[in-house]
């Protein structure tokens, strides 16, 4: 299965559609329509997949809406046939989604620190240093004599160093290493890099095959296992978030859904029609509905709530 990221919006909507119909009438032709359209494209199942995986989080809201949840698991079993022949053609997906978003999933349980989604924490380690853990995140502590390393698994964490001399403070991720130089500094770990805010102090970085620079204060750089990207100034917004606030300065729209989407249950998606819209101004991060208020007074935009947990922003 892809990970819902790699799903096309439109692929995702047309799959949350065909779950509120089959739960109002799951009539014998609603179910040849829809596993016709499942077998149109392996993305087609895999976006149901992920708004069944979603509907399971809200599963005792579901028990209210009219006896449909059982109505439609039992049409469910009659189509069970038909979903596992789909499933075979889309082995390719189902492996992109193993390899990826399960081994986050299960990885987080075991990690020193984790925070799910809408949850942040915050922790004072062994030497002083503070640690902020974004929603979704997973950090594993080891310090000895000689070293005091953090190996973020995923996910997003902010620095504060407490001063050791005689044990440097490293931080590692898939792409590399970071060594802070007495420093407050935020790093970033997405699938394909990751991203270095520094507030104060300095930050050694050295990548996978080897490539090392020095980070200064009001400097981001994004790097990979295999050498960086240009520096620019750094975002204000990878510290705010820390106080529960979420800084837009000209971000797509886009990039903030997918943002507050990390805080809030359920699935929360951008039109790509409205996507570049700029944002300014600042949005409480612990409060998604209010800030999609926020956002619709300001911008030409419709938020549209086909389920409870099934918000879709796009245009008016």
């Amino acid at each position: 299965m892809k990970p819902s990221g790699q799903l096309s919006h439109a692929s995702l909507e047309q799959a949350a559609h065909w779950y509120v119909r089959l739960q109002d009438q799951g009539s014998a032709q609603e179910q040849q329509r829809w596993q016709a359209w499942l077998a149109q494209n392996p993305d087609h199942l895999a976006a149901w997949q992920y708004v069944e995986r979603v509907s399971q989080r809200f599963a005792p809201l579901m028990e209210h809406t009219h006896g449909a949840g059982r109505a439609l698991r039992s049409s469910r079993r009659q189509t069970l046939k038909t979903l596992l022949v789909l499933c075979t053609g889309s082995t390719l997906a189902w492996g992109s989604w193993r390899h990826t978003a399960l081994p986050r999933l299960v990885g987080g349980w075991s990690a020193d620190y984790a925070t799910a989604s809408g949850e942040t924490r915050d922790a004072l380690l062994a030497d002083g240093s503070h640690v902020w853990l974004n929603a979704l995140s997973a950090l594993d502590v080891r310090f000895d004599a000689a070293q005091r390393l953090l190996h973020l698994r995923f996910g997003e964490v902010l620095i504060d160093t407490a001063k050791d001399a005689s044990r440097p403070f490293l931080v590692d991720t898939d792409h590399g290493r970071l060594q802070a130089l007495g420093t407050r500094f935020s790093v970033v770990h997405e699938d394909e890099r990751t991203r270095l805010n520094v507030f104060e102090g300095r930050v050694q970085v050295s990548t996978r095959n080897q490539q090392v620079r020095i980070i200064e204060t009001g400097q981001q750089v994004v790097f990979t296992g295999d050498g960086f990207k240009p520096t620019a100034p750094a975002s204000p917004a990878r510290e705010a978030w820390s106080r529960g606030v979420l800084l837009a300065d000209n971000l797509p729209l886009g990039q903030l859904v997918a943002e507050l989407n990390r805080y809030r249950p359920g699935h929360l998606g951008c039109d790509p029609g409205v996507a570049q819209l700029p944002v300014m101004g600042s949005f409480p991060l612990m409060d998604s509905d209010h800030a999609l208020h926020l956002l619709q007074a300001a911008l030409p935009i419709r938020v549209d709530r086909l389920m409870p947990w099934w918000v879709t922003v796009g245009p008016r």
